[in-house]
């Protein structure tokens, strides 16, 4: 039995073998092929298979993995209005995947789907997934079906591109993710693995989860209270590796400032007395009312600054990324200690 009709001689040479394998009405009418055809081929036990809305499988028996993603994404990404004037003016765009007009339009992969292309190991493989969520501009006139969940965005992130296929990042990935799962331990394996395998910041996925109002569900917040945790735990080991390993001076670790007899001044991540120079990790998340903590973080920053002493703010990600840079920070901080006037004493205390 023949598993393929025939095409015309349209080339597919620019057609990975799985879009070869998976094509849009509008292709296969850009080939030859006719609506009759088409639904000959799908009749039971016929070669062909309909995947979903305008999507044909060209062969019998379970579609892949790569064949379900590339499906979802020729459903979701046609163009919402064609922009052809004739059958010709269609093969040309959407048959030859144009430049200015991508084959998948701006839908990409999302959601678990997505993060197992990112290789989450905490995330279920594609194949047991039983729908797969594609993101799509919120003006899209599309609806959810078969084996695609159809998410929209006001903003679209910019996709990454994961073995051809256009992909969301993982924070918004993991966002569209945690919008569908009702069970904590689920939630917290995957957002400690987006922070402990080096995906993401915890304040990248906060947001994301901030902006999809899911911190309202207490799961969720528990979930993000140990991510927190977990980032701050892991900014803490690469602030103490970025000392050991650029030759910095030993400083004073999780301590608490005061003026001698006075107030509370707050606490800092390292001091160096000698310099007058602390380090403070603003792991922070734009969380629902955090914005008298900020007042309060900016306060204790320009306080301590008035009495001479230089606060240095280092991100997880910037000690991730570019640590030899920061150390270039703080050395040059202590250097241009001795050309400050001295500071105003201050009590260090553990915290």
């Amino acid at each position: 039995m023949k598993h393929n009709t025939p095409l015309s001689p349209l080339p597919l040479s620019h057609l990975s073998d799985v879009q070869r394998r998976v094509l849009s009405v509008a292709q296969l009418r850009a080939h030859g092929v006719s609506a009759a055809r088409t639904s000959t081929q799908c009749r039971p036990g016929g070669p062909w298979q309909l995947l979903l809305p305008g999507v044909y499988v060209l062969h019998p028996g379970p579609p892949t993995s790569d064949e379900l993603l590339h499906g979802t994404l020729l459903f979701a990404g046609r163009p919402t209005v064609p922009a052809q004037s004739s059958q010709e003016g269609s093969a040309g765009r959407e048959g030859k995947g144009d430049e200015d007009t991508p084959l998948y339009g701006e839908a990409m992969i999302t959601g678990l789907a997505a993060l197992a292309l990112h290789r989450f190991s905490s995330a279920p493989p594609l194949l047991s997934l039983d729908r797969i969520d594609v993101l799509v501009p919120r003006t899209r006139r599309l609806r959810s079906t078969g084996c695609a969940r159809v998410v929209r965005a006001h903003a679209l992130p910019r996709p990454q591109e994961i073995t051809g296929v256009p992909v969301a990042p993982v924070p918004r990935a993991l966002a569209d993710a945690v919008a569908q799962l009702a069970d904590i331990n689920a939630v917290r394996r995957l957002l400690t693995e987006a922070v402990r395998g080096g995906h993401c910041e915890p304040t990248a996925v906060v947001k994301e989860l901030n902006r999809a109002r899911l911190l309202s569900r207490p799961h969720v917040m528990d979930a993000v209270d140990s991510l927190l945790a977990e980032g701050r735990a892991l900014a803490e080991d690469r602030l103490y590796d970025l000392v050991r390993t650029y030759g910095l001076p030993d400083p004073v670790w999780n301590v608490d400032l005061r003026l001698p007899g006075g107030p509370h001044l707050g606490g800092v991540d390292a001091y160096w007395p000698e310099q007058a120079v602390a380090v403070g990790l603003d792991t922070r998340a734009p969380r629902h009312g955090e914005d008298a903590l900020w007042s309060e973080y900016a306060r204790k920053r320009e306080h301590l600054e008035r009495l001479g002493i230089t606060v240095v703010h280092l991100t997880p990600g910037k000690l991730r990324e570019s640590p030899e840079q920061q150390a270039t920070v703080v050395r040059t901080a202590m250097m241009a200690s001795a050309d400050r006037d001295p500071a105003a004493y201050v009590v260090v205390l553990p915290r």
